[in-house]
């Protein structure tokens, strides 16, 4: 690997983080590694990947508000709306039990804690494998294949991003090139689209037209109309 590699290491644990980030300095005579960035939390890293747009992001599994296994499903999702470059995913956990799913997200390898030199200089070398034209671009369809389902939407507002929790959208609604997500206490607007998040997310939504998908928790009831657009209303109405 003649190149530079830039890292992000997502972790919320402090030491976690800096024991990684010495053993990168340690191997740093062999591969050039760059830590460009550390993050604790989920949110937080998906906002500095794509600012940074990383090779490798190594990412703890287990942290609070977002898993690494939900974060990963949220670089492909925005990978496939062209907003980054899917990054190399490198899985760092004390727990072995999330392999399958971290190579479902097409996890390039997967690190118990702690880490030691000789296995994280293997990943380093399966890294230094892939060309920088080969890094991972997914497509939409690519996307879809990645189970299971995110539990939280990604809202970019100034700057910064917002989760937007699944089980709180009542519905979403397709205007011009966005998707308004509307929740009790407010709206939202993504860059996605209304046909992907019903493929996603079909059994939790339900299309009342062409341009909205409407959480089925979220229907008390419906009532026929007529030809003429008689009755007691055209749409559903919530709980």
């Amino acid at each position: 690997m003649t190149e530079q590699t830039s890292v992000l290491i997502v972790d919320d644990e402090s030491p976690a983080r800096a024991r990684l980030r010495e053993l990168l300095g340690d191997l740093a005579t062999e591969f050039k590694v760059e830590v460009v960035g550390e993050a604790i939390a989920g949110a937080e890293a998906l906002a500095l990947i794509e600012r940074l747009q990383p090779k490798v992001v190594f990412l703890d599994v287990q942290m609070p508000g977002m898993s690494g296994i939900e974060l990963a499903r949220h670089l492909s999702a925005q990978a496939a709306h062209g907003r980054l470059l899917m990054p190399m995913v490198v899985f760092v956990t004390a727990f072995d039990e999330f392999a399958i799913e971290a190579f479902e997200v097409r996890a390039i390898d997967y690190l118990l804690k702690p880490v030691r030199v000789a296995r994280l200089l293997d990943t380093l070398r399966r890294i230094g494998l892939r060309n920088a034209e080969e890094r991972i671009e997914m497509t939409g369809s690519a996307a879809k294949l990645l189970s299971p389902k995110r539990r939280h939407l990604s809202v970019h507002e100034r700057g910064r991003v917002q989760l937007v929790p699944i089980d709180q959208v009542i519905y979403l609604k397709a205007e011009m090139k966005y998707v308004t997500i509307r929740t009790k206490e407010r709206e939202f607007l993504i860059e996605e689209s209304l046909t992907s998040l019903e493929d996603e997310f079909s059994d939790v939504f339900v299309r009342i037209h062409r341009n909205a998908l409407v959480s089925k928790g979220a229907i008390a009831g419906f009532e026929r109309v007529s030809a003429d657009g008689s009755g007691e209303g055209s749409d559903p109405y919530w709980q």
